[in-house]
């Protein structure tokens, strides 16, 4: 399996004694270069090594048999001149670049005990697979390992937010409404409030805003739920909708079964249309929240409801816009207002307990649902942390 020579040669794991190329020529590993996880061209960019005593500094391919080199066309590519070094499992013949100049080539293995880890990984029975190793991981590395999760999540959410900021045409306002109104779903009808939300134009619904009533009316008409509620909104909807030329969303998004009374979709779209005609969904008020508490005033929720909208909204928010407007301390605050809530209580965080992590507060849950969802899900036991303690005993 190539990934695993990927693994070995990026984590040094290499033989007992002098790496030498297919020809017999000593190899000196100072810098096996950066792992390319995706795009076009070598495997291993800006790689350092010493053949012969001599340095280069390029990239590195790798293969498991070196006809591989031909039957993926790298002679013919010019991204791969610049290939220094190509580890291959199975040297069955030489390579040439598209240039004609032949690189150094060396024989690496798999360790055989690596190859039996990962074997046992990928099969275990019980999930998560690695449950029977957790326990013999020093708690200061799980806690290294969970903070760098939480904030990899927190980077995925905040790249969703600064694309949905620029696909507003830079509106921070758009970003944070569509971000509360998506989070305000509580999982059934996320996809279809954050599509509703995208459907409301602020500058428009500003005109109305001191008018409960019209908001109301707007809202419900652009979420195409009028036949949810009193037939006086569709009169006004008929209004408004003439008056700025307004599109509703398709209501074949919203999802009502296995959805409780309070969180049916038009419940949700008249609560943030009260809440906005209140002005509590404004950006600016919601960087000042100091705390929990505040955002729990602002937003009028509470309990659990509060601790998913401060999770999944206020703290990637606050974060992103941070980041990106070069203010430090609104990227503290936000992860500051994780420690101040508890741990989420959900599966996910139950089954990694059971197997002895412990989670001291919302952060670390956070950084549980990264591991399962990005990592054990998908199997990806050698770019996790965890499996790498494991693989690398």
């Amino acid at each position: 399996m190539e990934k695993l020579l990927h693994y070995t040669w990026k984590h040094r794991l290499y033989p007992l004694g002098t790496l030498t190329t297919t020809d017999d020529r000593t190899v000196e590993v100072i810098d096996p270069g950066l792992h390319n996880r995706g795009d076009a061209g070598p495997d291993f960019f800006n790689a350092k090594i010493r053949v012969n005593g001599t340095e280069w500094v390029g990239n590195v391919e790798i293969h498991l048999k070196a006809s591989d080199w031909f039957r993926h066309g790298h002679d013919k590519d010019a991204a791969y001149d610049n290939v220094i070094l190509h580890v291959v499992e199975n040297a069955d013949m030489d390579v040439m670049t598209s240039s004609g100049r032949v690189p150094a080539q060396m024989v690496l293995k798999v360790p055989e005990k690596l190859k039996t880890d990962y074997e046992h990984l990928l099969h275990q029975d019980k999930y998560p697979p690695c449950h029977e190793r957790i326990p013999d991981i020093p708690k200061v590395k799980t806690h290294m390992f969970m903070s760098a999760l939480q904030t990899e999540r927190l980077e995925r959410k905040t790249r969703e937010i600064v694309k949905r900021m620029k696909d507003s045409c830079g509106s921070w306002e758009d970003a944070y409404f569509q971000t509360l109104a998506r989070n305000f779903g509580f999982g059934v009808n996320n996809e279809a409030l954050e599509t509703w939300s995208m459907c409301i134009d602020l500058n428009k619904a500003a005109h109305h805003r001191d008018d409960l009533f019209q908001i109301e009316a707007l809202f419900i008409g652009q979420a195409g739920l009028l036949n949810r509620v009193d037939e006086k909104y569709s009169k006004e909807y008929s209004y408004l909708q003439k008056k700025f030329g307004l599109e509703p969303m398709n209501s074949v998004m919203w999802k009502y079964l296995r959805t409780r009374p309070q969180n049916f979709p038009h419940v949700r779209v008249m609560e943030l249309a009260r809440m906005y005609h209140e002005q509590r969904t404004g950006l600016s008020q919601m960087l000042e929240c100091k705390d929990v508490k505040a955002v729990g005033k602002l937003l009028g929720v509470k309990g659990s409801k509060l601790n998913l909208i401060v999770i999944n909204t206020v703290i990637p928010i606050m974060f992103a816009y941070g980041r990106e407007n070069g203010k430090e301390a609104l990227c503290e605050r936000a992860f500051d207002l994780f420690d101040e809530i508890k741990p989420e209580d959900n599966n996910i965080v139950r089954m990694w307990q059971e197997c002895g992590l412990s989670v001291r507060n919302a952060g670390d849950s956070q950084a549980l649902i990264q591991l399962k969802k990005e990592y054990c899900d998908k199997k990806e036991c050698l770019r996790c942390r965890i499996g790498r303690e494991v693989l690398t005993k």
